[in-house]
């Protein structure tokens, strides 16, 4: 079933928009059967987990990090993580170039835009985002290689559509304002209930997993 599913969801996916199988509390038997199918990069959201998994599977496994990541895991995520993808705070920045500094390692991270109406969700605001990029050289230990978002939580489409169509023309103005930072090009957006949207608004990457390994375990 999760070679089915992957299959399915890699032949309607454009050329060019990377799938993150977001194997957040799935076994690492799921793990391995979508590895086997071809799939190399997995998301996870808790450190321990992320950490757990990382020795023990395959080594050319591409781990993205996507949850609110706490200054004290960083030791469990930084050294397997090649994307953090939910960076959400100048504190949580400056704790990871730090950490890159003392273990001679350039991070690799997208900064999360708040752009859904929950007022939960994590994230920065546009203000906040060019602020950090106008100081980027100031991050010795970070490389900025775009952004990241969730779109509110509704079936409406039209709600959706204009979440990711707000960070797309944002993506957009950012990296016409900042061509020294040659690797911001990546716009996460994305999942299982919403990711042909996003893909029609510029995402680069679509963060899958219920759609991939069936409702999550605890």
């Amino acid at each position: 079933m999760i070679e089915e599913n992957l299959n399915r969801i890699k032949s309607e996916l454009p050329s060019g928009v990377k799938l993150v199988a977001v194997s957040k509390f799935h076994p690492m038997e799921a793990i391995l059967e979508a590895y086997q199918a071809g799939q190399t990069v997995f998301g996870e959201n808790r450190p321990q987990e992320l950490a757990s998994k990382a020795v023990q599977l395959p080594q050319d496994i591409e781990w993205h990090f996507l949850g609110h990541l706490q200054t004290n895991k960083l030791k469990m995520v930084l050294p397997y993580a090649t994307l953090v993808q939910s960076v959400d705070s100048v504190h949580l920045l400056q704790a990871i170039d730090n950490w890159g500094s003392n273990n001679d390692k350039i991070i690799s991270v997208l900064l999360e835009l708040h752009i859904g109406a929950e007022e939960t969700k994590q994230g920065f605001h546009e203000e906040e985002i060019l602020d950090i990029l106008f100081h980027a050289d100031d991050y010795k230990n970070i490389c900025f290689c775009g952004l990241m978002g969730m779109a509110s939580h509704t079936d409406d489409q039209e709600v959706i559509n204009a979440d990711f169509e707000r960070i797309d023309t944002f993506m957009a103005y950012l990296v016409d304002l900042f061509p020294e930072l040659t690797d911001f090009n990546q716009l996460s957006i994305g999942m299982s209930d919403d990711w042909p949207i996003a893909v029609r608004h510029g995402s680069t990457m679509v963060r899958i997993g219920t759609a991939i390994f069936g409702a999550r375990e605890y």
